[in-house]
């Protein structure tokens, strides 16, 4: 009971009502009328002597605010502000209140999480990481290259066939999200690679089996996006790159370094193949925190 402490036995006797009627109309989880109390009793104590029926607009107001002052993640304080709009909309419904005074509080504005990504010294090394002198090794030196070279989705480029990469041309075609195609160039290190595998690695993976797919495993068949994510994490491991990775850590690389070095959005856009330009309008965020980051660690006045 040690949460009642510091609250009006009122305010106490109020939200043990709520998270009795809540468990019996919703069937809640422990776990959810655990957050529900403590929301509420953080609340509670934040009003000291005031009642929680007593609560105007304003109150809830400077409560968020107070929250936000102390350091909690907007995704946080959003989670408690739907814990007291739902006691409140109780508190209106069941006539103990006239008013919801959460009905005109917007719920704090959460900014888009910054995909994680590497630095182009950290791209290097993870490139570097597999043994090339082996047929193993040659083929994911291939695929991380490519996958670099291009910024496609871990599943695209696992699934690429033998008839999307034109190496002559210096394109791989791709059949993307929504079925929308679109052709990427691969630079001349992705293309010296792949050349190196298709003519020492690739016949020699698939001994006396045939397979339409570029890259394959020694079973004979493409390789599957959770395989490959395994081996990112081994390369990258070995790379020393000791922080959290995503499938996606060198789509994003790609993505940032390109604009990193002077291309506009909208033709990285093209390259990524997304839909919307908003979505790739966060890597101009990252650009911009590396520009920042630069300035305070090299300017004087930094």
């Amino acid at each position: 009971m040690s949460e009642k402490k510091d609250i009006t036995s009122s305010n106490a006797d109020l939200i043990d009502l709520f998270t009795d009627a809540v468990w019996v109309e919703s069937g809640l989880s422990n776990n959810t009328l655990a957050a529900y109390r403590s929301d509420l009793t953080s609340f509670a104590q934040f009003l000291q002597a005031k009642s929680l029926h007593a609560v105007e607009q304003v109150d809830i107001q400077r409560f968020l605010a107070a929250l936000m002052a102390q350091g909690m993640k907007s995704s946080s304080s959003a989670r408690v502000l739907s814990t007291l709009r739902r006691f409140y909309r109780y508190a209106v419904r069941e006539r103990t209140m006239p008013d919801d005074p959460c009905a005109q509080v917007r719920s704090p504005k959460q900014g888009r999480p910054l995909p994680k990504t590497l630095s182009e010294r950290q791209v290097t090394e993870l490139l570097e990481a597999p043994d090339v002198q082996g047929p193993l090794g040659l083929r994911d030196r291939a695929m991380l290259e490519t996958l670099y070279a291009t910024g496609l989705r871990v599943s695209e480029l696992v699934a690429l066939t033998l008839l999307e990469i034109n190496l002559d041309v210096g394109v791989v075609r791709i059949v993307g999200k929504g079925n929308k195609e679109r052709l990427v160039p691969l630079g001349e290190q992705a293309i010296d690679w792949i050349q190196h595998y298709q003519n020492s690695a690739r016949d020699e993976l698939l001994k006396t089996k045939h397979s339409d797919a570029l890259f394959v495993t020694t079973r004979g068949g493409p390789m599957t996006r959770q395989a490959f994510w395994h081996l990112i994490k081994k390369y990258a491991l070995a790379a020393g790159i000791r922080q959290t990775l995503s499938p996606h850590t060198l789509r994003h690389a790609f993505a940032t370094h390109l604009i990193n070095h002077g291309a506009d959005l909208r033709s990285v856009q093209m390259l990524l193949g997304h839909a919307d330009l908003s979505t790739t309008q966060i890597y101009t965020h990252i650009a911009r925190e590396r520009l920042q980051a630069l300035h305070m660690r090299h300017h004087p006045r930094g």
